[in-house]
């Protein structure tokens, strides 16, 4: 691979025997260490670290900031006290979505945004072609390195390493300064499994500290490090959605089944006129769970059939390896949505039976 890039982590991992990097966007990051189900596993029963460095990190601050994110963003920022968080989406005017992200408020005029990889500059270009000249925003993805530590065990691991009292933090609460071997980290108690843990945002130059020492303070947890295949079973199996698959510019956020976080009535946001008018007219197609009946896999775009006609594709699929089941996730007339209406998956050319079921299709036991 070259000509790709590497986050500030790749000389930590990169020569181990076992990691398998993959050309993802751009990036060469791992898509395993040991095996994607032994990693899957490990988040499920214990713990694993991810390095999502990739991500992308833009500061917006100034007496507008509030003002102008409640513009570009679905979510009420209005609703954020200085260390929390919040998901929400950005929207083009039709409705469709721009990106996913998270809004930490770090301030009454102070917030960070973290967007996904695939997405940064399209993202900054969004964001500076509406921000107002009162408002600054800066991109400092560059900069920032991002460990995502999750699983049962991560509180623990996490209360063995620093002094500072994090574990009672709240889910999607953060804490700014937070020391780790050495290092100032923002740590957040966020993720993307469907399982308790913590993000960790720290100084690019010095991520390495952070890493190596959290893997062996959590050696005895049963913490090990884990890559990007385990990273997409574990949030499919908790119907977290995947940019670029359950979201995009043609997918809404209604459709998706994220109408929690659409706040209607916090006043004026582009996107809003359309995805009202949507709601009232009817959401025409809605992501679904789906369980095939024969055998088989369902896999991202394989066309789903009702009743003798394509009613939409698959957008996620594989064989679940917490339950065991061949799952999947998929974008379907709203009419063909009610759980156990029947459906058909074409695989290579075969019509499959499958039947829709609830999603997620895992809920951790707190």
């Amino acid at each position: 691979m070259t000509n790709l890039r590497r986050t500030p982590l790749y000389s930590s991992y990169g020569t181990l025997p076992g990691v398998r990097c993959i050309d993802f966007g751009g990036w060469e990051l791992p898509v395993q260490f040991s095996g994607i189900q032994k990693e899957h596993e490990a988040v499920r029963q214990h713990a694993g670290l991810f390095d999502v460095s990739h991500m992308g990190e833009f500061l917006v601050e100034g007496k507008e900031a509030q003002a102008f994110l409640q513009q570009v963003t679905t979510n009420d920022v209005s609703q954020l006290e200085p260390g929390q968080a919040q998901y929400s989406l950005l929207c083009y005017p039709d409705g469709g979505v721009v990106d996913d992200l998270l809004v930490y408020c770090k301030g009454p005029e102070r917030y960070m945004l973290v967007v996904n990889a695939s997405n940064i500059d399209k993202d900054w270009d969004w964001l500076m072609r509406h921000a107002p000249a009162s408002v600054h925003l800066e991109n400092v993805s560059d900069a920032i390195a991002l460990l995502a530590l999750q699983g049962p065990e991560a509180a623990r691991i996490m209360a063995a390493v620093t002094d500072t009292d994090i574990t009672n933090l709240a889910s999607f609460r953060f804490r700014e300064n937070v020391q780790l071997f050495g290092v100032k980290a923002l740590v957040s108690r966020t993720g993307y499994t469907g399982e308790d843990g913590f993000e960790m945002y720290i100084p690019a130059a010095e991520a390495a500290a952070v890493w190596e020492g959290l893997l062996r303070a959590g050696e005895s947890y049963g913490l090990i490090p884990a890559g990007l295949g385990a990273r997409d079973t574990l949030r499919f199996e908790a119907r977290l959605p995947l940019y670029g698959q359950e979201l995009s510019a043609t997918i809404s956020p209604l459709e998706a089944g994220l109408g929690f976080f659409v706040k209607l009535g916090k006043g004026d946001f582009i996107g809003r006129e359309a995805l009202q008018r949507q709601k009232e007219q009817g959401i025409p197609r809605k992501l679904i769970g789906l369980e095939l009946l024969d055998r088989g896999i369902p896999r991202a775009h394989y066309p789903v059939f009702a009743e003798g006609q394509q009613i939409g594709e698959v957008t996620t699929g594989t064989q679940s390896p917490t339950l065991k089941r061949n799952l999947g996730l998929a974008l379907v007339d709203s009419r063909f949505s009610t759980l156990s209406t029947p459906l058909e998956v074409e695989i290579r050319g075969k019509r499959l039976r499958a039947e829709v079921v609830a999603a997620p299709f895992y809920k951790r036991s707190h």
